[in-house]
């Protein structure tokens, strides 16, 4: 059987962890799951499949009233609305953290499944909190 390639399996845009603790709104299981897992973000431009430093452009929304931005995290990419743009990245807490050390000043709000089926939202500094705790 020799030359017979093993299929890879999909991967798996979720994090389990994190959906359970939106659902039981527990925010040690939420800071647990940030830290020891990935989060799936909307991407306004999907990275380059052979540049592995290419993350993609992440999508934010900005309120058009207010100015206010706002960062949509998601538990599993099936809960990310239709209307955001179609791309989304799964991201590592290095990354994130990272990404709210940059732009912690520009955003006002992170939202976790803002459409359901368990919303959070939590201040960028929080966030960054539970990350380095």
């Amino acid at each position: 059987m020799a030359g017979k390639k093993r299929e890879k399996k999909p991967l798996e845009f979720r994090n389990t962890q994190l959906a359970d603790a939106l659902q039981t709104q527990d925010m040690a299981a939420l800071a647990f799951a940030l830290r020891h897992g990935p989060t799936v973000v909307p991407l306004l431009r999907p990275g380059a499949r052979d540049n592995p430093r290419d993350a993609g452009e992440v999508w934010t929304y900005r309120d058009p009233a207010t100015g206010d931005v706002a960062l949509l995290l998601f538990s599993d990419a099936a809960n990310k609305p239709a209307s955001l743009p179609p791309g989304v990245g799964l991201q590592s807490p290095v990354w994130l953290r990272a990404f709210l050390g940059t732009h912690g000043e520009q955003i006002t709000t992170v939202f976790f499944d803002i459409a359901g089926p368990h919303p959070m939202q939590a201040a960028p500094a929080d966030v960054i909190a539970a990350l380095e705790a």
